[in-house]
């Protein structure tokens, strides 16, 4: 599922209507904002397809427009969501797999995540993000953690590049806390955490980061990031070589009890 930064559909066709409905009227959208509790930059930005409208623009907009209800129907499709159109699906499957597996190269799964180092994350992204993009993602994010005491609990297994925890994204204060996050979840008793050392001269991992998600009728996807896209892996023969690359991981990373050991060190200052 290639990553796509047009607006959703929903949104478009709400803007163009409400735009519509304006126009039809001979109103300016700075005459429009007079009437309404909300900035004409904002206006704006919702006739574009780009900011979805909370309920009470709606209702604001609907009764200026003297529309009568025809944008207020529109409310439940343009509500808005907790993550981007494309990242939706994936975060669905995320929520309802029977068994999650990843590997991760350049930094912490978001399951893994403490609400600072999610914040550092986000804001070390390029083009920035403004402070209420960054709340937004990073409480979407944090929301997506309930998969980690489900019931009925999802099998987990992580597998981080040694760099991954010794990376101090957030700062000194930042990285502690997240090693504290890690060794915490790695008492769950459905959730593995392994490191993959630097030491490794034999690797499996060349190709990069991947996912691996048991849908609940036990069918194995593929998922996979970049730096401009994100795509799902459902063909058998691809989810195959996936699964085996996974498992060869694995085997090469340093056990359970060693990995732990690694971040306990690292956070005692000894690494």
């Amino acid at each position: 599922m290639p990553h796509n930064d047009e607006p959703p559909v929903s949104l478009r066709i709400f803007g163009k209507q409400s735009r519509f409905l304006r126009e039809q009227r001979g109103m300016t959208r700075r005459e429009l904002a007079a009437l309404v509790p909300y900035s004409e930059s904002l206006i704006a930005m919702v006739e574009r397809g780009e900011r979805p409208p909370k309920p009470g623009y709606v209702d604001a907009v609907d009764a200026a427009l003297d529309a009568g209800g025809v944008l207020r129907v529109l409310i439940p499709d343009v509500a808005e969501k907790h993550h981007p159109a494309w990242a939706e699906e994936y975060v669905k499957l995320q929520a309802e797999a029977l068994a999650l597996h990843s590997y991760s190269t350049h930094f912490l799964h978001g399951l893994l995540q403490t609400e600072e180092y999610a914040r550092a994350v986000f804001r070390s992204r390029r083009p920035s993000l403004d402070d209420e993009e960054i709340d937004k993602v990073v409480q979407a994010r944090l929301l997506t953690q309930a998969l980690l005491t489900r019931k009925p609990a999802c099998r987990i297994t992580f597998v981080l590049e040694e760099p991954v925890i010794m990376r101090k994204i957030g700062g000194q204060g930042v990285w502690e806390g997240e090693l504290r996050n890690l060794l915490k979840l790695g008492e769950l008793h459905n959730a593995q955490i392994q490191v993959m050392p630097l030491s490794r001269q034999s690797h499996a991992g060349v190709d990069g980061p991947m996912t691996l998600l048991e849908t609940r009728d036990h069918h194995t996807i593929g998922y996979v990031e970049g730096q401009q896209g994100s795509y799902f892996l459902t063909d058998p023969d691809d989810v195959s070589v996936l699964s085996h690359r996974y498992g060869t991981i694995r085997s090469q990373a340093l056990d359970v009890e060693a990995s732990r050991a690694l971040i306990q060190r690292l956070l005692a200052g000894e690494g």
